[in-house]
């Protein structure tokens, strides 16, 4: 499982710095051809809005996989394990619920997305939305995951203001 896992993060890394190229090479050429030329690229904005966006959600969900997110860890850090535990469960609880309405946002945009297309290239908008799904899903099933892991008390649990949890994140 975490070899797949593993594999997985990989391919969204390689994904991310894909659509980071792409994004670069569209909006650098565009530039060059609209001050040099006087003419551009008519789709670059659309396809470049459309990697960025892929970018940033790609990114959250490798950010809660290394557990990365931002976070303000000192109360929890002087709780005690008992009492840190359970502000885990009831943090993670509250995440659940919130990407819940993500994935309800998400989807209703996504169906909407899917009768409404972009102005010059004509792709639906649901590309769009889809980021948010994907993220909402993915990020769902590791906070999932790692809820299961601290209410049995695994090792491998990822408990916010932990001694153990300053490392790679690898974990989850």
């Amino acid at each position: 499982m975490d070899n797949c896992l593993s594999r997985l993060e990989r391919l969204v890394e390689w994904l991310m710095a894909l659509a980071l190229a792409v994004m670069v090479a569209l909006v650098f050429g565009n530039v060059v051809l609209r001050y040099v030329f006087d003419s551009g690229i008519a789709a670059a904005e659309e396809v470049s809005r459309l990697m960025f966006v892929w970018l940033v959600f790609l990114g959250a969900i490798l950010a809660v996989r290394q557990n990365s997110h931002l976070g303000v860890e000192m109360v929890q850090a002087r709780l005690s394990p008992a009492w840190r535990r359970g502000c885990a469960v009831l943090s993670h609880l509250l995440m659940l619920y919130a990407l819940w309405l993500f994935l309800q946002g998400s989807w209703n945009q996504t169906l909407i997305g899917l009768e409404t297309y972009s102005t010059v290239l004509g792709f639906p908008m649901a590309l769009f939305a889809g980021a948010g799904l994907l993220c909402a899903v993915a990020m769902l099933l590791l906070i999932a995951a790692n809820l299961y892991r601290i209410v049995r008390r695994h090792p491998q649990a990822q408990i916010p203001g932990s001694p153990d949890t300053h490392s790679s994140g690898q974990d989850l």
